[in-house]
């Protein structure tokens, strides 16, 4: 799945467009590395995303087969990590 619609669709943004930008401004990575809105995720792949205040990291846990999650399920996908 491609990084911008794994955002959206884990609850990690709140529109794809958003995540498009996001990517677009450089402050979205994926195992260390700056990434194009086509890359696509993996299951063990660390998102990083750069915001104001910090970083906040994710570590993969699967990835969905539907075009949105419920954000209670989030955790079954990503993993929050220090």
């Amino acid at each position: 799945m491609r990084i911008d619609k794994f955002l959206n669709s884990v609850n990690i943004t709140k529109r794809r467009s958003v995540a498009q930008d996001m990517i677009a401004n450089g402050v979205v990575s994926i195992n260390d590395k700056v990434v194009k809105p086509s890359k696509d995720v993996a299951v063990g792949d660390v998102i990083s995303i750069s915001y104001l205040n910090g970083v906040k990291k994710y570590s993969v846990l699967s990835i969905p087969t539907v075009k949105s999650t419920p954000k209670s399920e989030q955790d079954k996908y990503v993993k929050e990590i220090a």
